[in-house]
């Protein structure tokens, strides 16, 4: 692969991607505005939505920077047995099954110091864990396949692959994170 670094070069490979992810993300908006009664009813919810939407991009984010640097190196291999490829999905998972009791348990006591807790601690803990690891498994597939996308159409993975990772999640965020709140609350 060779790269081009000049304004118009990454301007191009960019630019589509961009204008596709602007797109996606009006689609987060208008799920979150649906989901905006649930959120104002049970504020832990409402305290829960940025950090994990954040954390799921930042899982996804860690993941494709590794395999990015996997690419560069030559190491990376797409196959399933790739124990270095599997290595980092499960400490991806892995990550998020340590982060995001400790999300849902400051997001109930943040409310409650405010006095506003509306659901248990044990809820909050459920929505947060579950949305949680399926967001990571989510943010895993979707780093792999772009990528993936980014070896296959000969782009640079620094420059793609991270921006389509973190505004997917965005979308992937709200919506599984919605789909646990319908699901425990």
């Amino acid at each position: 692969m060779t790269t081009e670094w000049t304004v118009r070069a990454i301007s191009r490979a960019m630019l589509p991607v961009l204008l596709v992810l602007t797109l996606v993300e009006i689609g987060s908006g208008l799920v979150l505005g649906s989901f905006e009664g649930s959120l104002l009813q049970f504020p832990s919810l409402l305290v829960l939505v940025p950090v994990t939407i954040g954390t799921a991009g930042n899982l996804g984010s860690i993941l494709a920077a590794r395999l990015s640097t996997s690419f560069h190196l030559g190491t990376l291999s797409f196959s399933p047995t790739d124990d270095e490829l599997a290595g980092n999905a499960i400490a991806t998972v892995a990550l998020a099954v340590s982060a995001f009791p400790l999300i849902g348990a400051g997001a109930w006591l943040l409310t409650t110091l405010l006095g506003s807790t509306q659901l248990a601690l044990s809820t909050v803990l459920l929505v947060s864990l579950t949305s949680g690891v399926c967001l990571a498994v989510l943010a895993v597939v979707v780093t792999l396949v772009a990528t993936y996308a980014a070896y296959r159409f000969e782009l640079d993975p620094d420059d793609v692959v991270l921006p389509v990772v973190t505004n997917t999640c965005d979308v992937l965020g709200v919506l599984v994170l919605f789909g646990a709140v319908r699901l425990f609350v």
